[in-house]
């Protein structure tokens, strides 16, 4: 008799803890949810203010970049007197590879439409530069080179340098 007893106080005692226990879950339930949607919404929005930042400096950055990759703003830093074209295609060469290399990890921060075309700009630049010093005879002189890089800039309708810098101005105002 005492395990009988025993039985049906145990199976009492747990029906009724599993009912109590059932209760209790639907009514924690909801803000149980709650609490986790509003700690992962916390979380999402500490990540993009954490984020943005950076990303308004990766856009800086770049708009630098374009900026200093622009020919006339290359041979206005990189050109000496009585230099020869063979020179200053290496010494732009060597920049804009050392700029972008600089820059190469701001590809993080902006959609990647973007980054390829500035990672084109940068190839396009590099093939301007080497198409114009193909062009020159041998002995040529640095101002030979600028005059004709600047010639075929002035030659295309839409400066490609002022188009990106359009597209990376409008990446940052969807930003906001």
């Amino acid at each position: 008799m005492n395990l009988e007893y025993f039985i049906t106080h145990a199976a009492i005692f747990a029906v009724g803890g599993t009912i109590t226990f059932a209760v209790a879950y639907y009514f924690v339930k909801n803000d149980v949810q709650r609490y986790f949607q509003v700690k992962s919404f916390e979380a999402r929005h500490a990540e993009r203010a954490h984020l943005l930042p950076l990303r308004l400096q990766a856009h800086e950055r770049l708009i630098v970049f374009i900026e200093r990759l622009n020919p006339p703003n290359l041979f206005l830093r990189l050109y000496q007197q009585g230099i020869s074209a063979a020179v200053l295609q290496s010494l732009i060469l060597t920049e804009i590879r050392s700029e972008y290399q600089h820059n190469v990890t701001q590809q993080l921060y902006i959609n990647s439409e973007s980054w390829n075309v500035i990672r084109k700009l940068k190839d396009d630049t590099i093939a301007m530069v080497n198409n114009a010093t193909a062009g020159l005879p041998a002995d040529a002189s640095g101002a030979e080179l600028s005059k004709k890089v600047l010639q075929h800039m002035a030659e295309i309708a839409d400066n490609p340098y002022d188009l990106t810098l359009d597209l990376i101005k409008r990446d940052i105002h969807q930003l906001f």
